[in-house]
């Protein structure tokens, strides 16, 4: 009798390409991914897979299976989410997370997983969206908060929230008396998120212009440097101004008056498109839940000159 596990096995052979890959997803060895493999295909009476060069493909036998496969996965799921007890819901969910929204409602999400999943575990990543979108299409993590919505077509994207984006700098800078022109900024270093990020590229942009000195831009992979280095008076962070509430607040930071305007950066919940996906999308669910009360509860200060 053709066993559910084998199925659900071939599936994700079929859908990655690789027994390695299908291993990793299942949480399992090759050799036991290539035991159930042989054993469908004995049980089938039909090569399923081809094996060239260390690629698994589908054979035309196998591209049919793939077809009732997916059905089977995805009634399961249907059923799970129609008649389980979602807090049984266990495992592990790797989660790749943009640096902004570990600053802000992150940690909510959270500790309301760990009401709702008591029995979910998370293995966070936190990096930069063209990274976390390499890795979601590697397998690499199975839920992205990132800057989007990607436009992979096998990928399937979530709105989350939009965070506005901010010309801030400490009090020592003198910059309060406003509005202040792009000529006014540019005499200081610029401070923002890391190169090979669209943030980086909008303020690259800005201060790229006929007239003004070249620009000073640094950049930094840690958004907690950024905020440091603006703390101390080391030049005009451009950051979303959600993440420096305590520091505006305490008067450590004050948002400047620009005649600049950077649209908000939009961010989403990303996953790859797949028959099992039922935890990825309660997960995401809850993230949009939590994200847009998030943003409706940490409006910025007015600024402060």
């Amino acid at each position: 009798m053709v066993d559910f596990k084998s199925i659900e096995t071939f599936l994700w052979v079929a859908t990655l390409g690789s027994f390695r890959g299908a291993a990793q997803r299942l949480n399992t060895t090759q050799p036991a991914i290539s035991q159930r493999i042989a054993q469908l295909e004995r049980e089938m009476g039909v090569k399923l897979l081809h094996r060239d060069h260390r690629v698994a493909s589908p054979t035309p036998g196998g591209r049919q299976l793939m077809v009732y496969a997916e059905k089977l996965i995805g009634l399961r799921s249907e059923m799970m989410a129609a008649v389980g007890d979602r807090s049984a819901m266990r495992g592990v969910l790797r989660l790749g997370v943009a640096e902004t929204i570990v600053h802000t409602w992150l940690p909510r999400l959270i500790k309301s997983l760990n009401t709702t999943y008591p029995n979910l575990s998370l293995e966070i990543e936190v990096d930069i969206t063209p990274n976390l979108q390499a890795r979601l299409l590697a397998q690499e993590i199975e839920l992205g908060f990132v800057l989007g919505p990607l436009s992979t077509p096998s990928v399937r994207s979530r709105v989350l929230c939009d965070y506005p984006v901010g010309f801030l700098a400490s009090p020592g800078l003198g910059l309060g008396n406003g509005p202040l022109t792009v000529h006014d900024l540019a005499k200081f270093p610029i401070i923002t998120f890391p190169s090979k990020t669209q943030p980086y590229e909008i303020v690259r942009s800005l201060f790229n212009r006929p007239g003004l000195p070249p620009i000073r831009l640094h950049a930094s992979a840690s958004l907690a440097t950024v905020v440091h280095m603006a703390i101390e008076g080391l030049g005009v962070a451009v950051i979303p101004t959600a993440i420096v509430e305590n520091e505006m607040a305490d008067g450590r930071l004050q948002l400047l008056s620009t005649d600049l305007t950077i649209a908000p950066l939009t961010f989403s919940a990303s996953w790859l498109e797949s028959p099992d996906t039922v935890a990825v999308e309660l997960v995401a669910e809850l993230a949009s839940r939590i994200a847009q009360s998030s943003t409706l509860v940490d409006a910025p200060p007015p600024a402060r000159h």
